[in-house]
């Protein structure tokens, strides 16, 4: 899920107005060293935040570090961008699992049936929610 392509030259273009600031400020061998410091750091940023994936591997869903079997999903449905808002605000339940990225429009709720398990919902952003669902062995048209 990388972050919108401009993003990227907006970063970098802070970090290098931010470092010409401190250029010019350390005068001599220094000058050099805001640039070295601050020019990496949004790549590294931009990067890190990019980095996140959904997938179903295994029989289990896969969002980051969190792992879900297969075998515990009830139902699936897809939450369009119109919709979103709704499901991340009062509507939300504070025991549900979210993995939620600003820069991603549709989102995936998949239900939980796992009596061990509080988590009534996982809420997850993602650009295909309707592949991820049939993946999981739900019918996105019906939820």
């Amino acid at each position: 899920m990388w972050v919108p392509w401009w993003w990227w030259p907006l970063g970098l273009g802070v970090a290098a107005l931010l470092a010409a600031e401190l250029h010019m400020g350390a005068p001599g061998l220094y000058a050099w060293l805001p640039y070295v410091i601050l020019l990496p750091l949004p790549v590294w940023v931009l990067f890190r935040m990019s980095r996140s994936k959904v997938e179903v591997v295994d029989g289990e869903l896969v969002v980051g570090r969190a792992h879900l079997p297969v075998g515990v999903v009830s139902r699936g449905v897809v939450v369009p961008a119109s919709a979103k808002s709704a499901a991340m605000g009062r509507q939300l339940d504070p025991a549900a699992f979210v993995q939620h990225r600003p820069w991603v429009k549709t989102m995936a709720l998949i239900v939980l049936d796992d009596p061990d398990d509080p988590t009534p919902y996982w809420l997850i952003s993602t650009r295909h929610p309707a592949e991820l669902l049939t993946a999981l062995g739900c019918d996105p048209a019906r939820g």
